[in-house]
């Protein structure tokens, strides 16, 4: 008899070193997220200490995230060249030593230095990450729950990040919730080459410098733009044609990039990925999920603190049981995934995301229950929690193995890309519906200046009505109730990009009937067909 094809072989299960090893992973993921949101409660007390200028508060929040959205796909290609678990301790290195510099930073530029050298070290990581799931779960099974193993400690991390903030600075100072990120970094530094195996495949082309500056530049343009864009949106401040330039100008340069990436012999991301329709409808997917779902959490997140009056701590508390049904969602699609075909879990989870955007703007008002509306964009997690795990192992499972990392990052830039729409396009929708609301609303009696002033945002409305004492109740009714309204219209309008994404993968990926030889050459590659030029894959020098 000939022998099984290696497609046609089981595929090795994991060991218990494996696992060992994504525990050793785990960490990284959850440093990362919770470094995104750990400055929350720090801000005020390192604001003081450093005597930043608000201009310079910003910058030490966001200038992290900027950096590693323009870093990822330089990132996940220098990880295809020289190994993802070189790169990853080599980044976890020297995420470490940068973290204890921001520790002990004596201005606030050289905090916002150190916070751009962490975003710098952080891109190395998330490619690196998914890349090396792959190479040790070869199993689909699996792989599936590692993967949603590791975006459950993403959740988790980003969730406790404030708390954690918090009760370091109530025993240390603020220099504190830097210098905990070491401990973690040099743990996965010392155990890594014991417990994490190294990818043996390779792509050895040279890395295109011009494709480099292209991609970095247009990546921060465009995330800058449209994160100021929400920001200017939301305090009422200055024009909005400055950061949609900023963002437009970027997509220019990320045109350019990849009208490079069409021309030369060893592009930095080779577009043929994206021929595989797996790697295309999961990536379209991320964006617009990212696009209706981070828009619509961001507005329900102003609404608890703006009409339910709460602070930021029980604000954050209210968004426990979103993280906790999204955690719930995220691990139960790889068991789900054993009973129907992954597309199809996909496709379900958004349509239950989707639903979950209907309920809450059917239900979003002034005097709406919390519980009520708690339960709504829980709706909302937890289908997106089920489709998002399996649209990365989708990504991961489809690429060839020598470009997996690269496929990895282009999945967080279409994540990162997604938030910042979302956030983005909240804001802005946020803040529309809000002024033509309180427009429409506005008490009689109102001065012209108090009514011009509240309408500017929402922080001003709030501070007018309370400095009219019992005088302002009702233009404060008239505040809650715009924001309630801008809540629901973009719930409403969330719901679109949401359901479009479910529609698409349900007609590309879940309906499509194919042969099991296909199956069985995208899970082992992705669709070989697509790249006739070998020398493209195995980076052939120029």
């Amino acid at each position: 008899m000939p022998d099984t094809s290696a497609a046609e072989r089981p595929a090795e299960r994991a060991t218990k070193k494996e696992w060992a090893g994504l525990v050793l992973l785990v960490l990284p993921m959850l440093t990362l997220s919770t470094d995104l949101t750990v400055l929350f409660f720090a801000m005020p007390t390192l604001s003081a200490d450093l005597d930043t200028s608000a201009s310079q508060a910003l910058w030490i929040v966001h200038v992290y995230g900027f950096v590693i959205a323009g870093s990822l796909v330089t990132m996940g290609r220098l990880g295809d060249r020289v190994g993802p678990r070189r790169l990853l301790l080599s980044g976890a290195a020297a995420f470490a030593a940068v973290s204890t510099l921001a520790a002990f930073s004596v201005n606030a530029e050289m905090l916002i230095v150190a916070r751009a050298l962490l975003g710098a070290a952080g891109a190395t990581l998330m490619p690196s990450l998914f890349s090396l799931l792959r190479t040790m779960f070869r199993d689909d099974t699996q792989r599936r729950l590692a993967i949603a193993i590791m975006f459950s400690a993403f959740s988790v991390g980003g969730a406790v990040g404030p708390l954690v903030g918090g009760a370091l600075l109530e025993l240390f100072w603020w220099g504190s919730i830097f210098l905990i990120n070491v401990p973690p970094m040099a743990l996965l530094v010392l155990a890594g080459t014991a417990l994490v195996p190294e990818r043996a495949e390779r792509n050895t082309a040279p890395l295109d410098l011009t494709s480099v500056a292209l991609s970095v530049a247009g990546m921060l343009a465009v995330v800058y733009g449209l994160q100021e864009l929400a920001a200017g949106q939301e305090t009422g401040t200055g024009s909005a044609w400055p950061e949609l330039g900023i963002a437009a100008a970027g997509g220019l340069v990320l045109a350019l990039f990849v009208r490079r990436q069409r021309r030369i012999r060893d592009p930095l991301f080779d577009l043929t990925l994206l021929a595989n329709r797996r790697i295309a409808v999961s990536l379209v997917t991320l964006l617009l999920v990212g696009a209706g779902v981070v828009g619509m959490f961001y507005l329900f997140t102003q609404y608890l603190q703006w009409v339910a009056g709460l602070s930021p701590l029980e604000a954050g508390l209210c968004t426990l049981p979103y993280i906790v049904v999204n955690i719930a969602g995220t691990m139960l699609a790889a068991p789900l995934a054993e009973r129907m075909r992954p597309a199809v879990v996909v496709a379900l989870g958004l349509t239950v995301a989707a639903l979950g955007a209907v309920l809450l703007a059917a239900v979003t008002g002034p005097g709406a229950p919390l519980p009520l509306l708690v339960t709504a964009i829980s709706v909302v997690g937890l289908g997106q929690g089920a489709a998002m795990a399996l649209v990365s192992d989708l990504i991961i499972s489809s690429a060839p193995a020598e470009q997996t990392g690269s496929a990895a990052a282009a999945q967080e830039v279409g994540g990162e890309l997604g938030t910042a729409l979302g956030i983005a396009a909240g804001g802005a929708v946020g803040m529309l519906v809000y002024r033509a609301s309180l427009d429409g609303s506005m008490p009689a009696g109102t001065s012209e200046a108090a009514a011009s002033t509240a309408l500017s945002s929402v922080h001003d409305g709030v501070s007018t009505a309370d400095a009219a004492g019992s005088d302002g109740q009702a233009l404060l009714g008239a505040v809650h109730g715009a924001v309630a309204d801008g809540l629901q219209v973009f719930a409403a309008a969330g719901a679109v990009p949401i359901a479009l994404a479910a529609l698409l993968v349900t007609l590309v990926l879940a309906r499509r009937a194919r042969p099991p030889q296909e199956n069985d050459a995208t899970r082992s590659g992705g669709d070989q067909a697509v790249d006739a030029r070998p020398e493209r894959v195995t980076g052939g020098t120029s």
